[in-house]
């Protein structure tokens, strides 16, 4: 397993569990000394676990050499950071694959390797086969063998997502190698999952369409909520609840609220236009659906401004969502951001994400020590993240923007102003 970050780790872990010897590499020696210390750096449900229970079968080198000589099979999940047009690099894949082919190069037996980083169409044919063949002197196919796997997960619920995925998907050089690579995901799987085996592009088109997709109707939730707001009698969650019961749509992300965020949904719609671009294609809907996450805060401000002589305006909530301490374009460091530059002195606070956070914002907030003293030093209250210890949270006295209409009744009847978004004025949420 190279790269052992938030999801090469959870991958090795359910991978030991399953039965299999795993060898993590990784150039971080603090992270290797931490596997083989049985030591767990990230902060992931059931990680810990999974990771005690299989101390015996997981061990950890900053040696890609010594991790390809006693190994059947490599997975790669380093990092594809985004390119000024969008697209993703392989400045970090390429090496990897360079060295580990010069490995596989020493090796008779035979040898699988599987890209699980999220690449660009066309990477594997133009890029990392020719690659693997030229350094390894081996043609793919015949001793050595080559897959495009990328994992459909979500941060916060990455080992169930990795051992009861929806589906499975397979990029295959050739059917031998996707033939071993689904023998090893069965045994990950737990609840028999579709196993879609395809073609290079295929499978990497399909990558990032998938996500391109949710993140539609996402933007579409959305619109609605705005549009609900402006409408008498409207509430998003009545109209959204129609929508779920055809079975065309389906209720999977298509709650009202504030927009996306995290290290995936912001960046693939953003990649999959270039990509369009690049072929003479001009992708209108995953633009579309950039534009409108865009949007999403400035919503936030505008109900924020319809309050004059408020100072002091507490943030519930940094990370994209609730469960992870992950704040990578997340909506509530934008609103806090814009909150601070329109002159208004912002205090926050969440469970996991106070420390990333302060990477992101610096000294241009007030990081609060609990949820209670950030509610206590607030005259209005942004619950932007709907994490569930925010639920009954004292709002006497305070003006509250539930951006996802997820307090309680008796908090909300306690608040001196409640504005859930996504709803009309006379729905009975918004209380005098």
């Amino acid at each position: 397993m190279v790269g052992l970050g938030k999801l090469g780790l959870c991958i090795a872990a359910v991978l030991a569990d399953a039965g299999f010897k795993v060898v993590g590499v990784d150039v971080d020696e603090g992270r290797v000394r931490a596997v083989n210390s049985g030591e767990v750096y990230i902060k992931e449900p059931k990680l810990p676990y999974l990771i005690r229970k299989n101390r015996n079968r997981i061990r950890a080198t900053t040696s890609l050499d010594d991790a390809i000589e006693s190994s059947q099979a490599t997975f790669v999940i380093v990092p594809t950071p985004s390119e000024p047009d969008g697209s993703f690099s392989l400045k970090h894949v390429l090496p990897v694959v360079k060295e580990a082919a010069r490995a596989i190069s020493r090796k008779d037996e035979y040898h699988l390797m599987v890209i699980n980083s999220t690449i660009m169409p066309g990477s594997m044919d133009n890029y990392i086969k020719p690659t693997l063949e030229e350094h390894s002197g081996k043609l793919v196919g015949n001793s050595v063998g080559l897959c495009y796997n990328p994992e459909f997960v979500a941060l916060g619920d990455v080992i169930n997502g990795l051992t009861r995925p929806d589906l499975v998907l397979i990029g295959e050089s050739d059917p031998v190698a996707g033939s071993i690579l689904e023998r090893i995901q069965k045994k990950v799987c737990k609840n028999d999952p579709e196993v879609i085996r395809t073609n290079f592009i295929n499978a990497e088109i399909a990558k990032i369409a998938i996500n391109s997709y949710v993140t539609m109707k996402i933007s579409f939730a959305n619109m609605l909520a705005e549009i609900c707001e402006r409408v008498p009698g409207a509430s998003v969650d009545e109209v959204t609840r129609v929508l779920a019961s055809d079975s065309r749509i389906g209720g999977k992300y298509l709650k009202g609220g504030i927009g996306y965020g995290g290290p995936c949904f912001p960046r693939d719609n953003i990649a999959f236009a270039s990509f369009a671009k690049s072929i003479g294609i001009e992708a209108r809907l995953p633009l579309a659906a950039h534009q409108t996450n865009l949007h999403q805060p400035d919503r936030v401000l505008e109900a924020v401004t319809r309050f004059e002589g408020i100072k002091r305006i507490g943030i519930l909530g940094l990370s994209y969502k609730p469960g992870t301490p992950m704040v990578e374009e997340s909506q509530s460091l934008i609103i806090a951001d814009k909150l601070v530059k329109e002159g208004y002195e912002v205090h926050v606070f969440d469970p996991l994400a106070m420390d990333e956070a302060r990477k992101v914002l610096g000294n241009a907030v007030y990081y609060e020590e609990s949820l209670e003293s950030c509610v206590k030093s607030c005259e209005m209250l942004i619950l932007a993240t709907p994490w569930e210890v925010f639920k009954n949270i004292d709002t006497t006295g305070k003006v509250v923007i539930d951006c996802w209409r997820h307090l309680s009744i008796r908090s909300r009847k306690k608040a001196k102003r409640y504005i859930a978004l996504g709803v009309s004025n006379d729905c009975g949420q918004q209380t005098p």
